[in-house]
């Protein structure tokens, strides 16, 4: 049977090296030359509006941000351009009406990374809120909203933002934006599965992926101007400058490193799979050209302080670990979830994190990763089962990052995790073999979007989670985000959720809030 990846030679992808080598390097110099497809249109004729996706920014500094967007008349069936690089202009203002322009200028977007657009702003001034747009040939973009970061030796009074993860399309609506927009909200943060890959499902639910499961380049590209047409989606990306990170399903699926789950799927394969959904990953979001991919591989850990209020520590958790041990699942840990030589982040990765967190001078370090970091027992009675996707299954990986705040004296460690659809505020005690022992920092894990389906209050095994895991303080099915509210005394999380996400217009809910005064890594519920 043909595979259904990208056909590329066996000679070609002997060597990793010769790989990325082989599907970058044309592409970098087409990405910021726009001379590879042939002179520059700069009076375009479009077969319909080309703004479709919308408009984002990201990863903001004290001077700048990222701008992103991408030309796309005919979103869902490849875009729709032709094989031409087109010019596009931009422009930033002081304000809404867009008659104070700060900064402007031309990119080229090419035919190669499917005619986006990333534009990184500098020079403007630190602390404050921006607008932007952009225009080609005669279409103009709708408006985007974003700030810079602090200044970097300020400490503000307050940092404003919500986190949220898991937005599968086809379960449902994605209310739960249309109310973080009504937040006073500085910024988002987004831990992963932006995308879902799976084919349209057998069940009935509100909405369908129009393709089945995604393998090649364009699949991943319409895929994701599927999920960029919601409009509750694209109205926050226009509200507030996003910082992102992946989980799996941007790929596929619990993937891990170069292994798929899938059986009888080669190495070799799978990286041709990666390397498209890490390509229209970077396409689709606004980031640094310091995360382009290379082939399979795309460096997106990395560091965003905002002033010496906070520091956020963007983790990877997918592209780098070893294969879940144990045949993945809940179970007890086996002695490969033991090894110390099981990691999730990789050597590289961990090193970087702990060098930034001892250089942090930030009253509050936090850590945005993709999976729950607490030792969690799901078995009821005296069997334990935990989950080998998670921390848990790369035990020894987990304790060094513990013991490591602990024993560093890390200021005021705090986690945000995405992935299982439920929410959960944790205490990170110091031994998870010695219930009653020190909290060294506290994890808040945030439900999903829609993933999932409409939730419920209070899962049936709460009692159950509560008496076994006394270091868990909330847990929570229904669907939503996490708004957190931070200043140099104290950290603020609420639990928002939306009542159900099969129909339109639900109403949002605070169903949890829970307070981290500074210093005390305890969660105090309010």
């Amino acid at each position: 049977m043909p595979s259904p990846y990208y056909q590329i030679s066996d000679s070609l992808l002997q060597n990793r090296r010769s790989f990325i080598l082989a599907t970058s390097s044309l592409a970098v110099a087409a990405l910021w030359s726009g001379r590879a497809f042939g002179a520059v249109t700069s009076n375009p004729k479009f077969s319909s509006y080309p703004f479709q996706l919308g408009v984002a920014s990201g990863d903001p500094a004290p001077d700048g941000f990222v701008l992103w967007t991408r030309l796309a008349p005919e979103p869902l069936s490849g875009g729709g351009m032709p094989m031409q690089p087109v010019e596009v202009s931009w422009q930033v203002a002081e304000d809404e009406q867009m008659s104070k322009i700060v900064r402007k200028g031309k990119t080229v977007a090419t035919p190669e990374w499917a005619h986006s657009v990333h534009v990184e702003v500098d020079g403007l001034q630190p602390g404050r809120w921006y607008w932007y747009q952009f225009k080609a040939g005669s279409e103009v973009s709708p408006k985007g909203r974003t700030r810079t970061m602090p200044p970097i030796n300020s400490t503000p009074d307050q940092l404003r933002f919500a986190f949220a993860s898991c937005q599968h399309y086809e379960y449902g609506y994605f209310t739960a934006y249309d109310h973080m927009c009504r937040e006073d909200l500085d910024l988002v943060v987004h831990l992963g599965d932006y995308i879902y890959e799976y084919g349209p499902t057998k069940e009935k639910r509100p909405r369908v992926h129009p393709s089945k499961e995604i393998y090649t380049l364009e699949e991943y590209r319409n895929r994701y101007a599927l999920y960029k047409m919601e409009e509750s989606l694209k109205a926050m990306h226009a509200a507030a400058p996003w910082i992102v990170t992946w989980d799996d399903h941007e790929v596929s699926n619990n993937y891990a490193n170069d292994v798929s789950e899938k059986e009888n799927v080669l190495s070799k394969d799978f990286l041709v799979r990666r390397a498209a959904a890490y390509k229209a990953y970077y396409e689709h979001m606004p980031l640094r050209r310091n995360t382009l991919p290379k082939g399979p591989d795309m460096k997106i850990y990395r560091q965003l302080p905002f002033g010496r209020l906070a520091d956020f520590h963007v983790l990877d958790t997918r592209q780098y670990r070893t294969d879940q041990p144990c045949n993945d699942g809940n179970k007890p840990q086996c002695l490969e979830a033991l090894s110390p030589d099981g990691t999730i982040m990789g050597a590289k990765q961990r090193d970087w994190l702990f060098k930034g967190l001892q250089r942090s001078s930030s009253q509050w370090n936090v850590l945005a990763q993709q999976v729950m970091m607490a030792r969690v027992d799901r078995a009821a009675g005296p069997s334990v089962a935990y989950s080998m996707d998670q921390w848990p299954g790369y035990e020894m990986d987990r304790r060094r990052v513990l013991k490591f705040l602990h024993e560093k004296k890390i200021k005021n460690p705090v986690v945000l995790s995405g992935d299982i659809h439920t929410n959960w505020a944790n205490e990170l005690i110091a031994d998870f073999d010695q219930l009653d022992s020190q909290s060294v920092a506290t994890e808040f894990v945030g439900t999903s979007i829609t993933s999932g389906g409409d939730g419920m209050p209070s899962p049936k095994t709460l009692p159950q989670t509560l008496s076994e895991n006394p270091f868990v303080k909330f847990h929570n099915a229904e669907r939503g985000y996490v708004s957190c509210t931070v200043t140099p005394k104290s950290w603020r999380s609420d639990y928002r959720t939306v009542e159900y996400v099969t129909r339109k217009d639900a109403p949002v809910n605070t169903r949890a809030s829970f307070v981290v005064e500074s210093g005390r890594p305890f969660l105090n519920k309010v």
